[in-house]
């Protein structure tokens, strides 16, 4: 799945940092009415990705360390490690067996291709900050 309930959280993540300001963990699980336990995990991954960047100990938090105009959501999913391909046959190396079987293209793997580039451009060409402020 391309939009992971992880991705979800990291987007609603992005969003209470938004505005400036150093959050808590607790305070961002309050804000966007998310589970503490994964909240900890992305925030992380968040901070590998340089996106976030956290204070530890008294007086600490996160706060947001990018320009979200700058960071699409297909970057987002990559930071996640979401699966981004909408069919098995699109993995690198995958072996097909109507392929081998049928020594011809295999239309279905053509159009899925397609599609996935489509995708995968869309993606591209959101960026974070439309993803979380523009009402389209």
């Amino acid at each position: 799945m391309l939009i992971t309930r992880e991705t979800d959280y990291a987007l609603r993540i992005l969003r209470a940092v938004s505005h400036g300001e150093q959050l808590t963990a607790g305070d961002i699980c309050r804000r966007e009415l998310l589970p503490q336990q994964f909240v900890y995990k992305i925030l992380k991954k968040l901070e590998r990705a340089g996106l976030v960047q956290i204070t530890r100990g008294a007086g600490g938090g996160c706060r947001l360390a990018a320009d979200l105009k700058k960071v699409s959501l297909y970057d987002l999913t990559e930071v996640m490690d979401a699966e981004k391909l909408i069919s098995a046959c699109m993995q690198p190396g995958f072996q097909c067996a109507w392929q081998q079987k049928c020594s011809a293209p295999c239309t279905v793997h053509r159009q899925l291709s397609r599609i996935q580039g489509i995708l995968d451009a869309e993606l591209r060409a959101v960026s974070l900050h439309q993803m979380l402020f523009q009402a389209d």
